[in-house]
């Protein structure tokens, strides 16, 4: 929570990053379009097309997001994002600060598996990585980011990843236009009284 307090710095710019799965499903019959006093009608059937999972990287205190789609979520998938992230996203970044929670696929053992030493040390230190506690991912502010897109953009049926980027794209780009930002609220103190119960007792 610390990470949330630090002031807004280009040299070291703060990334929330998270990944959620989509179900690629299509529609078996045609949907009805709306009409008037008719809503548009969709028939309950579908046929699935397999699966594509979504990285989330988001800035939360410059209101800037960035989504990159996959076919899976292996570590070779995670460390690409990444050299993204790194190369693409924030190149002239000294360090990037990053908020992650602890899956198995989140490691910097990951850029070895796909990259040559020298190239996989560089990423590594590109990065400082701060992971979430067990039970505590609801301290990565992307969850948030990811919440609104699944309300917002993935409860419809989307059959194909090219269909799926272009959603996800269309959706990205009207919340940065915005400049949709998280006000977080939630400080260190606060989770030292309303978490006190977490914390290690100390006996006489």
């Amino acid at each position: 929570m610390d990470l949330y307090t630090r002031p807004v710095d280009p040299k070291y710019p703060l990334v929330c990053m998270d990944e959620v799965p989509k179900q690629l499903l299509s529609n078996i019959r045609e949907p009805i379009p709306a009409q008037p006093g008719q809503p548009e009608r969709i028939d309950y059937e579908y046929q699935r097309k397999g699966t594509a999972n979504l990285f989330m990287f988001f800035e939360p205190f410059l209101g800037q997001r960035y989504i990159q789609v996959t076919d899976t979520r292996t570590r070779s998938d995670w460390a690409e994002a990444m050299r993204v992230l790194s190369d693409e996203i924030h190149p002239e970044a000294e360090k990037i600060i990053v908020v992650l929670d602890n899956l198995n696929t989140h490691t910097p053992a990951a850029f070895y598996l796909v990259f040559d030493p020298d190239e996989a040390r560089r990423l590594v230190q590109r990065f400082e990585f701060h992971f979430t506690p067990k039970h505590g991912s609801w301290l990565n502010m992307a969850e948030i980011e990811l919440s609104a897109l699944s309300r917002q953009c993935l409860k419809q049926r989307i059959s194909d990843q090219e269909n799926l980027k272009y959603e996800v794209q269309a959706w990205m780009n009207e919340r940065n236009s915005k400049v949709v930002k998280v006000d977080w609220r939630f400080s260190t103190a606060d989770a030292r009284m309303k978490l006190k119960y977490l914390y290690p007792k100390i006996h006489d």
